[in-house]
């Protein structure tokens, strides 16, 4: 990138090779971090191993306050990053050049790409084989194995939130410039003042619209858990040996499939709406104004909740299978039954309402660019 931006922008624009660096080493650091709250090789996965010692409602505690710890750093060094690229291309003197070296920090901490992609996918892959040794009754050194894999994949698929979640932020601030700049286009002059109380509300309403977003996601795990849970009892019920395991006696695994995909995208038919149309409404209500302040405000709070529910969910994880390793009563206990309590609830976190929040923020600024000549034309308050 360096011969790029020295070829093509000169060397008078050499700080936006710096914007790179920046937000490449910012994703590093967001990774490492991810790591340490996540693995079970430190501390804070093994205190939440050590709350189940004292039952369920401890290790939901330990894991809930250990992902709200976790906001600190990667808040810290995204908030550095975007000062940092946006100086060092020139912002002090050049808005715009700031901004944009805000954007290219982002492709710079997506510059490594190709190993997250990898290390996000193998978590799944190496889970998705211990579940296939269980079913195919294989030996118990070979789920000990697939264990071991499945724990490492938890820490790397983490991580490979912690890029997204973190380029997600550094990418809708520049979408939300864009925004503001079609509105300019379109002929109307944005001025974001916080006295405004049109800003505070849509501040206020964005913050939120994570909140409900992961509200109604998570009901969604819920509810559609609760129709796989009665289906399973059915085939016990009515597919005779099933139960005690007769080998005779085959499961109709399509079934489940087929209630948990159709569950998925009909369950989601809300969360989208809320995404696509609260922009719209609240530009047309309150004003441009608050719909820029709005995305805002979902971007601040959903880029804190996304790392607190990912990594509270790969920690609740690991802390369980560092019990089944052997430590806290191993695997059977009643520490280890505690754990699985916290492993549950951190499915949810960390594979939907964490990850989706990406999506949420970005999608939200994307619909306002889109739909900006039409707010700006039928908004109430001018």
């Amino acid at each position: 990138s360096f011969f790029l931006v020295k070829y093509t922008l000169g060397n008078e624009h050499l700080g936006v090779y710096w914007a790179v660096i920046s937000g490449l080493l910012a994703g590093i650091i967001i990774g490492a971090v991810t790591e340490y709250f996540t693995s079970s090789r430190y501390r804070p996965t093994k205190s939440i191993a050590n709350s189940a010692l004292t039952g369920p409602a401890t290790v939901i505690i330990s894991g809930i306050s250990v992902g709200m710890l976790s906001t600190l750093v990667p808040v810290v060094v995204v908030g550095i990053a975007i000062l940092a690229s946006f100086y060092l291309s020139g912002g002090a003197s050049n808005f715009n050049a700031g901004l944009y070296g805000i954007g290219i920090s982002a492709v710079g901490m997506l510059s490594t790409l190709g190993i997250t992609l990898a290390t996000d996918a193998y978590g799944p892959i190496a889970d998705n084989a211990g579940g296939n040794a269980q079913m195919s009754h294989q030996p118990q050194e070979v789920r000990q194995r697939t264990d071991a894999l499945d724990a490492l994949g938890n820490t790397t698929a983490a991580t490979g939130k912690g890029f997204a979640i973190g380029s997600a932020a550094l990418t809708a601030l520049a979408l939300i410039a864009a925004y503001k700049d079609q509105a300019l286009i379109l002929g109307k002059d944005l001025k974001l003042d916080l006295m405004d109380p049109r800003i505070v509300v849509g501040l206020f309403i964005g913050g939120m619209l994570p909140f409900l977003f992961c509200s109604l996601t998570m009901q969604a795990v819920g509810r559609a858990a609760g129709k796989i849970v009665v289906e399973v009892r059915r085939q016990f019920k009515e597919i005779k040996g099933l139960l005690e395991g007769v080998d005779k006696a085959k499961a109709d695994y399509a079934g489940c499939v087929r209630i948990a995909t159709t569950a998925a995208q009909k369950e989601m038919i809300l969360p989208s709406l809320l995404a696509i149309l609260s922009p719209i409404l609240v530009g047309i209500l309150i004003g441009v104004e608050a719909q820029a302040s709005l995305l805002m405000g979902a971007t601040v709070s959903g880029f804190v909740l996304a790392v607190m529910m990912a990594n509270s969910g790969g920690a609740w994880d690991n802390a369980k299978k560092y019990i089944e390793e052997g430590h806290f009563g191993g695997k059977g206990s009643s520490e280890h039954k505690a754990a699985v309590v916290g492993d549950t609830v951190g499915d949810p976190f960390k594979d939907t309402a964490g990850p989706s929040l990406n999506i949420l923020i970005k999608l939200m600024s994307m619909v306002s660019i889109v739909f900006a000549g039409f707010i700006i034309k039928n908004t109430l308050i001018k």
